[in-house]
């Protein structure tokens, strides 16, 4: 899939838990051209991995990293780009300068801070409204936050967050913009598909509202993807994104989390 696309000109990245990263996989990335690898992370030691990810597998993937890191430089291989990625949680944002630190370790370069989506009711795990750091940063969790931008700094590693905003304390900061779903530009820049086809119009629709008739934008099984974009779905989403009356699905972004 990665070289069908590559061949056509995409840019092409996927996220990943490193579970299988082994040296055939990883091997076969590089030879597909992969432009970009999210490893996601969320921990900085194995007993908070297992607590937010319900796996024992922070160790295993740790090794996985380290060694396809090491293949790209035995190799001179600059793609995929690999980065390690961290949802912003209460319970482990005092883990953020280690694991800025385990990045360096297993040779990543780029860390970033990654938006808490979470249900108000009915939460899952720890996708929960009081382990958010969205509009609620204490004095503490700001100075872990610039003991981890430092650190990156010290070791050369771009820290960045995700979102419209780059910069992590700012992500985690409720703009100015009374309609600041307006901002996002998903709809108009990238697609998104489920493992059977549905076109929708980001990754958060799902965790944001429950059912994907609400947000379900076209079919990769029945329609062109010329179809899908161009198509009356697609073009009302983007009108209403742009109203003072999103969808439902966009209503909380920049509101109870970072766009």
């Amino acid at each position: 899939m990665v070289r069908y696309l590559k061949d056509r000109g995409t840019y092409v990245l996927f996220n990943t838990n490193g579970t299988v990263l082994n040296e055939r996989n990883g091997r076969a990335l590089i030879d597909a051209e992969l432009d970009e690898l999210r490893v996601s992370l969320d921990a900085a030691n194995a007993r908070s991995y297992l607590a937010v990810r319900g796996k024992n597998y922070f160790n295993r993937i740790l090794r996985n990293v380290r060694a396809f890191r090491e293949l790209q430089e035995r190799e001179g291989k600059d793609r995929p780009r690999v980065s390690a990625w961290l949802t912003g949680l209460k319970e482990t944002i005092g883990e953020l300068p280690e694991f800025v630190r385990v990045a360096a370790e297993i040779g990543v370069k780029e860390v970033y801070l990654q938006r808490l989506v979470f249900f108000e009711h009915d939460a899952i795990g720890h996708a929960r409204p009081d382990q958010a750091l969205y509009e609620q940063m204490t004095r503490e969790d700001a100075a872990q936050l610039e003991e981890a931008t430092a650190l990156a700094r010290s070791f050369g590693i771009t820290f960045s967050a995700s979102g419209a905003v780059s910069e992590p304390g700012l992500s985690l900061k409720r703009q100015t913009s009374s309609s600041p779903w307006s901002m996002c530009r998903r709809p108009w820049t990238v697609m998104y598909f489920t493992a059977n086809g549905r076109a929708l119009p980001c990754c958060i629709a799902p965790f944001s509202q429950r059912g994907y008739e609400h947000y379900t934008l076209g079919d990769a099984t029945q329609q062109t993807l010329q179809d899908i974009w161009n198509g009356a779905r697609y073009r009302a989403f983007r009108e209403d994104l742009l109203s003072d009356h999103p969808p439902t699905a966009c209503a909380s972004c920049g509101l109870r989390w970072s766009l």
